[in-house]
């Protein structure tokens, strides 16, 4: 299995930065992906950002430009960097891991607990 763990979080004012890392750990065959959704209070859960292991990225409309996906230093890291943040970016984000557990294993997803962005005055 994998275990996934954020970092970062917190309170932030409007047009403020804020850093989220995600770490995935684990034997398994393959981590084919990792990034963020998040969920605002009554609101859906919603994708942030995606990064594949090849590299290629995927952004929400809400987030393209102001946010960017990247590579931590450490394998099977990713960090997620958030500029220009306003009030409606409020919400918990979620990190998880896309990965195969063995040959002939299906895809599956691993969530970590999330972590609390505040974007307030």
């Amino acid at each position: 299995q994998v275990r996934v763990a954020e970092s970062g979080g917190g309170l932030v004012q409007p047009g403020g930065s804020l850093t989220l890392s995600c770490a995935a750990d684990g034997s398994v065959l393959s981590i084919n992906a990792m990034g963020w959704y998040r969920q605002a209070p009554g609101k859906q859960r919603e994708l942030v950002a995606t990064m594949a292991s090849g590299g290629s990225t995927n952004y929400g409309d809400s987030v393209k430009g102001r946010f960017t996906i990247s590579r931590g230093n450490a394998k099977n890291t990713v960090v997620l960097q958030m500029n220009s943040l306003k009030p409606e970016d409020t919400a918990v984000y979620f990190c998880f891991a896309r990965f195969v557990a063995g040959w002939n294993s299906p895809l599956e997803d691993m969530w970590a607990k999330g972590t609390l962005v505040t974007v307030s005055s």
